[in-house]
């Protein structure tokens, strides 16, 4: 298992960014819906929010964060257990192994990340996470940071650059040579830009950070 390194190194972006990517033919853009910048829950009011079940117990995210967070996942997920499908403290750091652990999940995912300066971000998918040639996901996905308030960037409609990943790197959110969240295949280092799909912020206070735990969450 790979512990996190404090030595920060110059990183080059990777070149997972080809806009003559088409979208995969199942997962077409949705129609555009504006993106959302909010520390702020939607519809679902606090007293409505009901804790939902994990399957165990989470190494980044506590009570008072799943309760800002759940509100942002579509109806259709609220309420759903969550099951930790894998995590960096105890499946080790490896970009292929997080893949393996999403092999035939139907299921919404929640991908956390706190980095070594504390920093909490991460990006909630309607679909598993694969390994793809092209560009996959829809108008659901969001990328999220607290900072320490929750702030949540939602799709633009600007571009369908969702999500896609190899065995070296993974990157969510896109345009103009910018990633909003990329990874490494060692799942040590990874960076994060404003982009033009969801509109964001940088979601760490440096846009190259180091990753200190890493948790997917099966949300079903």
């Amino acid at each position: 298992m790979k512990t996190a390194s404090c030595r920060y190194t110059l990183l080059v972006l990777p070149s997972l960014l080809d806009e003559t990517f088409p979208l995969e033919p199942e997962e077409a853009a949705e129609q555009e819906k504006p993106a959302c910048t909010t520390t702020d829950a939607p519809a679902l009011c606090t007293e409505d929010f009901h804790e939902p079940v994990l399957n165990e117990k989470s190494n980044i995210v506590h009570l008072e964060e799943i309760q800002k967070l759940v509100p942002h996942f579509p109806l259709r997920v609220i309420g759903h257990s969550w099951n930790l499908i894998y995590c960096t403290a105890r499946d080790g750091f490896s970009l292929k192994t997080m893949y393996r652990s999403m092999t035939d999940l139907v299921s919404p995912i929640l991908l956390v990340i706190r980095d070594t300066d504390g920093q909490i971000f991460g990006a909630f998918s309607s679909t598993a996470i694969h390994v793809s040639s092209c560009f996959y996901g829809n108008g659901e996905m969001f990328l999220f940071s607290f900072t320490p308030q929750l702030k949540v960037f939602k799709w633009t409609g600007k571009n369908t650059f969702f999500v896609k990943g190899d065995a070296d790197s993974l990157a969510i959110g896109g345009g103009s040579g910018k990633f909003g969240l990329w990874l490494d295949g060692d799942l040590n280092h990874g960076g994060s830009h404003p982009c033009e799909t969801f509109n964001n912020e940088p979601l760490s206070p440096r846009e190259e950070f180091l990753i200190h735990d890493l948790e997917i969450w099966a949300l079903a």
